[in-house]
């Protein structure tokens, strides 16, 4: 049965977001900071609603289960730590990556010894003693919430003989306790690590995550409201990160026209902004001809630009930031229509 919103009519979009962990708060505000705050009435409340876009619904989940609700097609798209992702993803399944690295949720998932072997700095001492405790008759033991990822890089880097025992809870005590020997685990700051006295090798990197977007790909093929409303979403995404790195700057110059002030602020590219300055004429009571000059530049900029503004006589230099950069086109959905075969 399909579920519906608050307007009794079916959804054009779900969207699966955490509703635990570190990925939670991070996610709504992500979400907000994009013009599209969740509203969830209640904190038992388990479906929620995107007044800013119509027609979507928001479901939170388990993070861990995100994956798989989007595979089965219980949601269209959902955010979730690319690490998660990655380890629970299935392979040639209906899971497509809409946008990587959205700037939240950052962390890594890395591999961890005990401080006290000091001969264990790289992933190739750890398969030399890997082989070392084969030869006295055992195995080593690591803990991971992440085996498929974690296999595949201990194979990747010589490291054959190991076994992979299940823990529960929290993996940064288990070598302490005698559970395990090592851990290969999710850090963000590798404050835990070095409580619990355990240091990350130099190359036991397995993955670097963030939070991301993840669709199904029948329905965002097969579906076309499903599709549009994903267009929607994906682009306000991508012009507020756009945003993020451009802000607008207006300044009054003095100068004989429209044409002539233009010229002097396109002889510092790095002032003329993302397609050259708008400049209009100021209508003032005093002597001279003012015009207002304002461009879209590039934030790291931004003191090179209004140094050079009041260099050609610049005043009432005012900085603001956009809320949107919206491209001609979203290069974001042109990778969606392109990898559902569409583009």
């Amino acid at each position: 049965m399909a579920r519906s919103t608050n307007n009794g009519s079916r959804p054009r979009l779900r969207i699966a977001i955490p509703s635990d962990g570190a990925m939670y708060e991070p996610t709504l505000a992500f979400l907000a900071r994009a013009g599209m705050p969740i509203d969830r009435p209640s904190p038992r409340r388990y479906v929620a609603g995107v007044p800013a876009v119509n027609g979507v619904e928001v479901i939170l989940q388990r993070a861990r289960d995100i994956t798989a609700q989007v595979e089965q097609g219980n949601a269209d798209v959902g955010f979730v730590g690319y690490g998660d992702d990655q380890e629970r993803r299935v392979e040639a399944g209906q899971g497509v990556l809409l946008l990587k690295d959205l700037g939240f949720g950052r962390c890594e998932l890395v591999v961890a010894v005990p401080d006290a072997w000091v001969d264990v700095e790289s992933m190739a001492d750890l398969a030399d003693l890997a082989v070392e405790f084969r030869e006295s008759g055992r195995e080593l033991r690591i803990v991971t919430k992440a085996p498929r990822l974690a296999q595949r890089f201990l194979f990747q880097n010589g490291v054959n003989y190991f076994s992979l025992p299940q823990v529960s809870g929290t993996l940064e005590a288990a070598p302490s306790m005698g559970y395990a020997d090592i851990i290969i685990d999710l850090t963000a700051t590798g404050a835990s690590l070095r409580e619990n006295r355990l240091k990350r090798l130099r190359d036991g990197t397995v993955l670097e995550s963030e939070g991301c977007l993840i669709g199904n790909r029948d329905a965002l093929r097969s579906k076309p409201e499903v599709l549009e409303a994903a267009r929607e979403v994906l682009e306000r995404i991508e012009a507020r990160r756009q945003a993020d790195a451009y802000c607008r700057v207006t300044a009054n110059v003095e100068g004989a026209s429209e044409e002539a002030v233009a010229a002097r602020v396109l002889e510092r590219p790095e002032a003329a902004g993302l397609q050259g300055p708008t400049v209009a004429r100021v209508f003032t009571s005093g002597a001279g001809s003012w015009y207002a000059v304002t461009a879209f530049i590039e934030r790291d900029r931004l003191s090179m630009v209004v140094d050079y503004l009041r260099a050609i006589g610049g005043v009432s230099v005012t900085v603001s930031q956009a809320d949107y950069v919206f491209g001609q086109k979203s290069a974001a959905y042109h990778d969606l229509l392109a990898n559902l075969g569409r583009g």
